[in-house]
């Protein structure tokens, strides 16, 4: 029974992080995103020190450790999760965006050779290009179309998204490797308060308390900023993290499915074969100089 569920946590996982968007969607109606942004954190922050109490987490005290784990949660969270939460409230299809952060491994990749001395090599360059050509085919069809939500301001906030958490992902690696998985997410979601609650002073507080938006908001707070993570640490307890990487890239796949029976997004044959290309882009970043995958 172990072995069953350690063989599919990182399927689950994966398909976890991609419903992320869709809620995203699901909610934009009802709040603004800054607001919506910061009622799920603040709305997080008292479970997960329930479930931190619970499982006796150690959580950090020093200063320059809590420091860093907000700075962290400013750049995963905050701005990651708000150019995301931006660009799709601004009508950009869930699927455009997912495929457009999917990159996030590559720029990754890139961002630690430059801020970590890690090695850049050959395949680094080759999976730039073909996420550039890749993306250019999802989003170019659809560029500045009426009604499509992919505008010049939509691309740019998913691209500063991308770019924030593949810092972001790489200053957590520098600077974070020992703090507790579950306390330093919750000090990253303080991080991230930091950043949406002052900018909610440009937006409305009022929210639309929907059944859709109670759905969505619950479902952010309890299957993603909880379930997804809570799967993720055991993952890491039964060290299968390179399974976990292995998969990412099949998040902006299942992302376009759910939002293909959700919300009827359809992508064209060059849309799919733009897909396809940002996929094996991220899969070779992926794959080490043996054919093997990353850890």
């Amino acid at each position: 029974m172990n072995d069953l569920i350690t063989k599919c946590a990182p399927a689950i996982f994966v398909v976890l992080w991609s419903t992320g968007f869709i809620g995203s969607k699901l909610g934009a109606p009802y709040a603004d995103p800054m607001v919506f942004l910061s009622v799920r954190f603040l709305a997080v922050l008292p479970f997960l020190a329930l479930i931190g109490w619970a499982m006796n987490a150690v959580w950090p005290t020093r200063v320059t450790a809590i420091f860093h784990c907000i700075v962290t949660g400013i750049l995963v969270h905050g701005i990651y999760l708000g150019g995301v939460f931006w660009a799709i409230d601004n009508g950009m299809p869930a699927g455009a965006s997912a495929i457009v952060v999917g990159l996030q491994p590559v720029l990754s990749a890139v961002t630690a050779a430059a801020l970590l001395g890690e090695k850049i090599v050959a395949k680094h360059w080759v999976g730039l290009a073909l996420g550039g050509i890749g993306l250019v085919l999802v989003l170019g069809p659809n560029l500045n179309v009426a009604g499509s939500g992919i505008a010049p301001a939509t691309v740019a906030a998913a691209f500063i998204a991308v770019v924030a958490i593949s810092i972001g992902t790489v200053y957590q690696k520098r600077f974070v490797p020992k703090t507790g998985l579950l306390a330093a997410t919750l000090w990253q979601y303080v991080g991230a308060l930091l950043l949406t609650l002052p900018l909610t002073l440009f937006e409305s507080w009022d929210v639309t308390w929907s059944g859709q938006f109670i759905f969505a908001l619950g479902w952010l707070i309890l299957v993603l900023s909880i379930g997804a993570i809570l799967v993720l640490m055991f993952l890491i307890r039964q060290g299968a993290v390179s399974q976990v990487a292995s998969l990412f890239y099949l998040v902006p796949v299942a992302t376009a499915v759910e939002s293909y029976f959700l919300f009827g997004e359809v992508l064209t044959i060059i849309q799919i074969a733009g897909m396809a290309l940002v996929i094996c882009a991220v899969l070779l970043i992926r794959l080490n100089g043996s054919g093997r995958q990353m850890a």
